[in-house]
């Protein structure tokens, strides 16, 4: 029996009630604890205003109570996952003497994980001058960390709907992307930390960029994912792969070449700086080869198979290299040609890579998900956005202008 589409929403929105609610009741965290309590509620409110046949209330509450309220209030009273106040430090660092890693850290805390492009993201805090005690309301909110965060994965979707749609709030499936931003997938990560947002919405940005033929765009957003964490680096090859598929290889060159340009000019600066300091926090750290064991523990495979022993670190990276390998090949033999086929093969790398490696979280997996899902919002069923002409027949999409003009293909979508 199929269910109709009021008692399919009802039942997500109450699989999402259930899955907050598993949060206070087992994580030892507080902010998830407390985020938990929120969105349960805010879920339960929107399956109940589904069922009620309100479904614009249902959005409304799901955003209110797993959104709004929990970000506010860990805003306002300064929680939040260490990695908040990492990058805080970070811009911090940044400012006052070029830097952004701790030299020798002694603990946890002091590792900062991430390219020195995360330290942009700190600045606010470190211009505004709070130092998280007695800060008032306005320090607290404009200069969080995840307020930018979000503004920066916000700032990238609606760029990427305008390319892909040709007005800000175009597009066949417009109400799927504010379900997406009340879902787990975003909503937890944007109430407790945000630091994987950036990264999200520019290899979203950087899709929509290559599929409506701006290479160049392309390879700046690519550049500005890369100088923040390098596990964006797989965004370049699908990127590269989709504009040589539709444009040529001139294209595909050019957003290579300013997708690397830009990395080296963020990136190179703080690795001259402090290169051994970069290597141990932002590589060693995260693989578990540093002299402080990382807190990303999931029992993913990858970590498990690294907690047997040396042999079994080398296995689990040899293993890596081979998934890599092999999403590599796949680019080359069957390259997308759509945004949803595109996003679905970087959000395969993507889920290989994080159950892959030697050390990683659960929640590192909401990135595949959010770039699934993203391309679907953008697309009609069934129908694939697919970039028409290529780079040596006159002008972008054949038309004065230089606009590329899209034409809309039948696909399954998933490896076109």
């Amino acid at each position: 029996m199929t269910l109709s589409r009021t008692a399919r929403w009802t039942t997500g929105w109450l699989f999402a009630a259930a899955w907050a609610l598993s949060f206070p009741l087992f994580s030892t965290l507080g902010p998830h604890r407390l985020w938990g309590w929120c969105a349960a509620a805010g879920y339960l409110g929107a399956a109940a205003a589904t069922a009620l046949g309100r479904r614009r209330t249902a959005l409304a509450a799901a955003l209110l109570g797993a959104v709004a309220v929990p970000l506010l209030w860990l805003v306002l009273t300064g929680r939040g996952q260490s990695e908040v106040a990492v990058i805080e430090r970070s811009g911090r660092l940044l400012l006052e003497s070029g830097r952004v890693y701790v030299d020798g850290p002694a603990h946890v805390g002091e590792y900062t994980p991430y390219l020195p492009g995360m330290a942009l993201l700190g600045v606010p805090r470190a211009l505004l001058g709070g130092d998280g005690s007695g800060d008032g309301w306005a320090v607290r909110l404009l200069g969080d960390a995840r307020i930018w965060c979000a503004a920066a994965l916000f700032g990238c979707l609606w760029a990427a709907r305008r390319l892909l749609t040709g007005g800000p709030f175009g597009g066949p499936r417009r109400g799927l992307l504010p379900v997406l931003v009340a879902s787990p997938v975003v909503a937890l990560p944007l109430a407790v930390s945000g630091v994987d947002l950036p990264l999200a919405g520019l290899c979203c940005l950087a899709l929509a960029a290559a599929a409506s033929g701006r290479p160049a765009l392309a390879g700046a957003a690519l550049a500005g994912a890369c100088a923040l964490k390098w596990t964006a680096l797989p965004a370049v090859a699908v990127a590269v792969a989709l504009l040589a598929a539709c444009r040529g290889g001139r294209p595909a060159v050019r957003c290579a070449l300013v997708a690397a340009g830009g990395t080296a000019l963020l990136v190179l600066p703080g690795a001259l700086l402090q290169p051994v300091e970069l290597w141990r926090q932002v590589f060693a750290f995260p693989t578990g080869r540093a002299a402080v064991p990382t807190p990303a523990s999931s029992p993913l495979p990858g970590h498990l198979l690294a907690e047997l022993g040396p042999w079994g670190w080398y296995l689990t990276v040899g293993l890596l290299v081979v998934a890599g390998l092999a999403v590599a090949l796949s680019l080359f033999a069957r390259p997308p040609r759509t945004v949803v086929a595109a996003a679905d093969r970087l959000a395969l790398g993507l889920t290989l890579a994080f159950l892959l490696a030697p050390a990683g979280r659960f929640g590192y997996l909401a990135l595949p998900v959010l770039l699934a899902v993203w391309a679907r919002s953008v697309t009609v069923p069934g129908v694939s956005r697919v970039v028409a002409g290529s780079s040596r027949v006159g002008p972008p999409g054949g038309r004065p202008g230089g606009r590329p003009q899209a034409r809309n293909e039948r696909s399954g979508g998933h490896f076109a």
